[in-house]
């Protein structure tokens, strides 16, 4: 199993400039563009639910606006095709206002698809009679085919999966910490990149006026003595700042997981702070931080990609079992931390990727340290306790069935109210 955990965080732990789906849709147009071969006229978008839902109200880096259009525009005018979910990155600022210009003459046009997987995004870019098409499926940058002027060049739709193949059959719990505890030092030092450009970013959002503030308001009356700088109130600080930052649209890149830059903040600064707060070495924060990025990669493996339940449930519930391992919790008191965790905020709903990501993120940060400090002193919820089940691996699974069948109603109602509010007339 060793090497089967090295890979998947290798592949899921991966800079990301921007929020992924308006950023995966510029990687789309980047390589429709490319495909044309020569600069679009026009592009058209065809995307799922759950992408638009999720490019609606957000950032996009560099050029003050939101959106997924503007998105579309600058991978189509200035994207880098090789550059996976950095496509956006080194955009000059003429490319940035003719992209703007391209938007507001109309030339980008973006509907939903229905009938196709959570994350769907179809680009088609057009130059006179000529035309590049692009369709990625399930994951991020997983492009499925291409075509010219309606001549098919490539075709990978037969194999296409949500987790491209990854078996996570012979996953649990238990296999995990047994990695973590076993696996050589440097053999995950990986993850101190990730470390590093989610604190960069942290700390530019507290430095800025970025979104709804609420990580800097939160520096701010610690300052001003009306809270305690203690952790958990500092972990809850840097990750709403850095995720303050990201989602209004800083062009710093952050380290993302699970196809998620705000899970790959909210999984990894939480442990970051926890570990200088208990000064605990270099080793004892690398082995946290892998545990708690595979524990967020097994529970979304049932939860999915794109779902109506906040990922950030995920990615805290890895960040707790992180914490609980820093301050010296047991095999046990892993499983406590997991558990408490989903009784807290597991109801919590993905209405789209926006400023108001921050606030969700300070909750579910919050309940992440006090799940693993009730863990700490051997409280914890049970079988007794909704969808709690007495054995982690059933409360898991729960939390997929959750995710999977309980919203996908909830998914449809958030939708519908999104698009009857952007259809309303000023």
């Amino acid at each position: 199993m060793k090497e089967i955990f090295l890979q998947k965080m290798k592949e899921e732990f991966v800079p990301a400039l921007g929020c992924t789906e308006p950023v995966a849709l510029a990687y789309a147009a980047a390589k429709a563009r490319e495909v044309l071969g020569m600069q679009p006229e026009r592009i058209e978008f065809h995307v799922s639910g759950n992408v638009f839902k999720n490019g609606m109200g957000v950032g996009i880096p560099g050029s003050g606006m939101v959106g997924l259009p503007i998105a579309g525009a600058l991978g189509a005018l200035g994207g880098n095709p090789d550059a996976g979910l950095e496509v956006l990155g080194g955009i000059c600022s003429e490319t940035m206002e003719f992209a703007k210009q391209f938007v507001d003459q109309g030339n980008v046009k973006v509907d939903v698809k229905y009938k196709v997987p959570k994350l769907y995004i179809e680009c088609v870019c057009y130059n006179g009679e000529n035309s590049g098409r692009v369709i990625i499926k399930h994951r991020h940058t997983n492009i499925v085919s291409a075509e010219k002027n309606g001549e098919l060049l490539f075709n990978n739709d037969e194999s296409a999966s949500n987790e491209e193949g990854t078996d996570f059959s012979k996953w649990n719990f238990s296999a995990i910490y047994d990695f973590i505890t076993t696996v050589e030092l440097e053999e995950i030092a990986f993850v101190e990149k990730g470390i590093e450009l989610n604190k960069l970013i942290a700390q530019e959002g507290l430095r800025g006026n970025y979104g709804l503030q609420v990580g800097k308001s939160m520096m701010l009356n610690i300052k001003n003595g009306i809270l305690s700088g203690d952790m958990m109130n500092r972990s809850v600080m840097l990750t709403a700042a850095a995720a303050d930052a990201r989602m209004a649209g800083s062009s710093m890149p952050v380290m993302s997981n699970c196809g998620s830059g705000n899970q790959g903040l909210s999984v990894s600064l939480p442990v970051v702070v926890v570990a200088e707060e208990l000064k605990a070495d270099r080793e004892k924060l690398l082995r946290a931080l892998a545990l708690a990025l595979l524990v967020t990669i097994y529970m979304k493996s049932y939860v999915g990609q794109l779902s109506a339940l906040c990922g950030v449930l995920l990615s805290t519930a890895g960040a707790a079992c992180g914490i609980t391992y820093i301050m010296g919790g047991n095999f046990k008191q892993l499983g406590m931390t997991l558990q408490n965790m989903t009784g807290s905020v597991t109801g919590m709903i993905c209405d789209g990727a926006k400023y108001g990501c921050s606030q969700k993120i300070a909750a579910s940060v919050s309940a992440a340290v006090q799940s693993s400090l009730l863990a700490m002193s051997c409280n914890s919820l049970g079988g007794q306790d909704g969808i709690i089940d007495d054995n982690v691996e059933e409360t898991i699974r729960n939390i997929g069935r959750l995710a999977n069948e309980g919203m996908e109603v909830t998914d449809e109602v958030i939708l519908k109210t999104m698009l009857e509010k952007m259809n309303k007339p000023i």
